[in-house]
């Protein structure tokens, strides 16, 4: 793992290469982040949810939200602080996967080559307004796993992530967890904008791309996630992120 971390200016730089699996336990930062993928997929969770960050995608985290990561397959890891004072109201307000642009990925690389960026330089000044422009045009892409509250709807969730590839109607795994299927379609709705089945679809293509990461076929891990057919995971992983499984990774 290597580590190169700059304080100074209107924004700040972080590099780590981490192997799979590595978790980064819960903390959070008085500045925004933006975190760049550039090979590997991470998982990133806060209390509303988890977010999947393909190779080559970013992630938004405002400041002052607790989150976590989680690597899966070996991560190289690029990450830019922006104070929040120089963002302004241009900033995004939640979490988000984003895509990343050639033009904001070399933004990226050479910040983090330069340490940061001081606005009292005159040529770093102009790439931070560069930066704070495209980060006031950051589209949410990818996959968002909300998180249901409510206990009833926990215990189905849980069910469901210890085995996505589990089909039975929501009756059938609605039993022993306290509501019937109604109640919980009504649950999954309000506490994560989602009918069920759209949750438990989400899940399942976050389970397959951290499986992939980690090395896995995409016929086994299409499989293993529940997909009926590995042209059927294929298809939702392109609507999702506009390539195949191998072109994505094979970027990572």
């Amino acid at each position: 793992m290597s580590r190169t971390r700059h304080r100074r200016g209107c924004v700040r730089s972080l590099a780590y290469d981490y192997a799979s699996g590595h978790r980064v336990v819960p903390h959070r930062h008085t500045w925004h982040q933006l975190v760049y993928a550039v090979r590997g997929v991470m998982t990133l969770s806060t209390s509303s949810g988890s977010w999947i960050v393909p190779a080559n995608r970013g992630v938004w985290v405002p400041a002052h939200v607790e989150h976590a990561i989680r690597m899966s397959g070996a991560v190289h890891m690029r990450t830019l602080y922006l104070d929040p004072r120089a963002t302004g109201a241009r900033a995004p307000r939640e979490c988000r996967v984003v895509d990343v642009s050639p033009l904001l990925r070399e933004l990226i690389v050479e910040i983090v080559a330069r340490g940061g960026l001081d606005r009292r330089v005159a040529h770093e000044r102009h790439l931070a307004d560069v930066l704070f422009d495209h980060v006031g045009a950051l589209r949410a892409i990818g996959v968002h796993l909300p998180e249901p509250r409510d206990a009833r709807a926990r215990r189905v969730a849980d069910r469901l992530a210890d085995d996505p590839a589990d089909a039975r109607p929501l009756a059938a795994i609605a039993r022993g967890s306290g509501a019937s299927a109604r109640t919980l379609q009504r649950l999954f709705r309000a506490e994560t904008g989602m009918t069920f089945d759209a949750w438990r679809r989400q899940l399942r293509l976050s389970h397959a791309l951290t499986r992939l990461a980690a090395g896995g076929s995409v016929t086994e891990v299409a499989l293993d996630a529940g997909y009926a057919s590995v042209s059927a995971f294929v298809s939702i992983f392109r609507r999702t992120f506009g390539e195949t499984p191998g072109r994505v990774l094979a970027r990572g």
